[in-house]
């Protein structure tokens, strides 16, 4: 018997973020260089916008007009209109384009002068331009590991079978320059006997960077040492025959395995600590990020100014070629309608930029008000502080701070940092003030720092010292800011 079709009702709530309200947000959340590329984006896709130039009538809004649109929160719903007061709805007939014009004029008057009056962008000197523009012009294209390897098989007299085999092992070798796979793995998959791949495989590794095609870290410094006819050395007799107490700082038992003196083989651990584990390391991609400050904090007296960076952002403004098409009367209703609708959008989209810097502006000025002592002295001085907290200072939803500062740079008296870097969690001192935790894992790096390499501290000792400066802490928080540092045990640190 087949079964009846049912019928249900369900209630479920959720949450559409208009169109323009996206948009608002994407703005607000991209950093400048992906700002630029979505407004040239929004350039392409309307027509009434128009980019003018810096020394030209840009559209600006002057700091304190419309206060009740360019103060509201991002994300707030009252975003997505930014229609002049007493502009008809879009569900009235709009028939009186005079008296929409007369808007746009004052909408070009508002934009006029802002960025340059309160955002100018602190100037590189010309040596400072100088030496960006050397650094771009030097980039190059970089040779990949494996490239640079095949150079070297045809500079080689390997006959053809042989060159297909060290072809097969270079593909195996990782951007490290560790070989992968095992002779006989690379024979099996070839179908080419072993012994060949052997004699193939000592012939890359006689390639340089020194150490390539190793298959396990004893291997890469022995070929590297062996380069150095450093085979009767005792760095070498340490790698071959105590690579296990050598990677646990086994000291006195090297010492005595090979009848030297600590301070002889403490001198050998140095120089075999300078040899390359990575030799494909210098092959790698740049990855070397060439950030674009969002905001600039320059000291002027006992004051910091800051000012956001809006050199690179496109400056709009709806073009005279549309506002002359609008007065004209023979136009149909549609092209009038396709019009406005262009309009309003590019009205749109250039307030929400204006909100987007102000709204930057003004979470970078209360950091700063709350970081001053990190501005003057540095990341010892940073101190606790969350985005609620800033949010409501601004007058925005904590949302709003976390997309303002996503992935945005600020520049300081103390260097570039991320706006993330500045929120961070704290711990409690003896007097009650907060010390962020940032600046707790600075002086963990000082302590170890200036510690005597014969009795290395451990971590209840730091813990035992920080307590002295009023800092409490527990021995597990030091031990993991230790590793975060990349400082070894006080067992591997001790130096005999």
């Amino acid at each position: 018997m087949a079964q009846g079709l049912q019928l249900s009702q369900r209630l479920t709530q959720s949450l559409v973020l208009a169109p323009q309200l996206q948009q608002s947000l994407a703005l607000l959340q991209a950093p400048t260089l992906e700002l630029k590329a979505l407004i040239e984006h929004e350039m392409e896709q309307n027509p009434v916008l128009e980019e003018v130039a810096s020394t030209d009538t840009e559209l600006r809004e002057k700091p304190g007009d419309d206060e009740s649109e360019s103060s509201a929160p991002a994300d707030s719903a009252e975003d997505t209109s930014f229609d002049a007061p007493g502009e008809k709805t879009a569900t009235e007939p709009v028939d009186d384009f005079q008296a929409e014009f007369e808007k746009l004029v004052q909408l070009d008057q508002e934009w006029r002068d802002h960025f340059s009056q309160t955002n100018v962008p602190i100037r590189q000197s010309t040596e400072d331009e100088e030496k960006r523009q050397f650094m771009f012009d030097s980039l190059t294209a970089g040779t990949s590991l494996a490239e640079f390897l095949m150079e070297q098989v045809r500079e080689t007299d390997l006959n053809d079978e042989q060159r297909v085999i060290a072809e097969i092992i270079i593909g195996n070798i990782d951007d490290y320059g560790k070989l992968q796979a095992s002779v006989e793995e690379i024979a099996a998959s070839s179908q080419k006997p072993a012994e060949k791949i052997s004699e193939v495989l000592k012939v890359v590794q006689s390639f340089d960077p020194p150490g390539i095609g190793a298959r396990d870290l004893r291997e890469c410094l022995l070929l590297q040492l062996e380069r150095a006819k450093q085979q009767e050395s005792l760095e070498y007799i340490i790698v071959r025959d105590y690579m296990d107490a050598l990677c646990k700082r086994r000291i006195p038992e090297i010492a005595r395995g090979t009848n030297r003196s600590i301070a002889e083989v403490q001198e050998s651990l140095s120089k075999i600590g300078r040899l390359e584990p990575r030799p494909g390391r210098a092959f790698l991609p740049d990855n070397d990020q060439y950030v674009l400050p969002e905001v600039f904090v320059q000291k002027n007296g006992e004051d910091f100014v800051i000012t956001t960076n809006d050199e690179y952002i496109p400056h709009l403004r709806i073009s005279n070629v549309y506002k002359d098409l609008m007065a004209q009367g023979e136009n149909s209703s549609e092209v009038k309608n396709y019009i406005r609708e262009k309009i309003r959008a590019g009205k749109f989209l250039i307030k929400s930029l204006h909100q987007r810097q102000q709204t930057i502006l003004n979470i970078a000025k209360e950091i700063v008000k709350r970081q001053r002592e990190f501005m003057e002295k540095g990341i010892s001085c940073l101190k606790p502080m969350t985005m609620a907290q800033i949010a409501e200072v601004v007058g925005v939803h904590e949302t709003t701070v976390s997309r303002a500062v996503s992935g945005k740079y600020m520049q300081t008296p103390q260097g570039i940092f991320e706006m993330r870097f500045f929120f961070t969690a704290g711990l409690q001192t003896a007097t009650g003030d907060g010390v962020s935790n940032t600046s707790v894992k600075d002086m963990i790096a000082e302590i170890f720092k200036s510690e005597d390499t014969g009795k290395p501290l451990s971590d209840q000792e730091v813990v035992k010292m920080l307590c002295e400066k009023g800092i409490t802490i527990a021995r597990r928080t030091v031990a993991k800011y230790r590793d975060e540092l990349g400082i070894l045990p006080s067992n591997l640190r001790k130096v005999y």
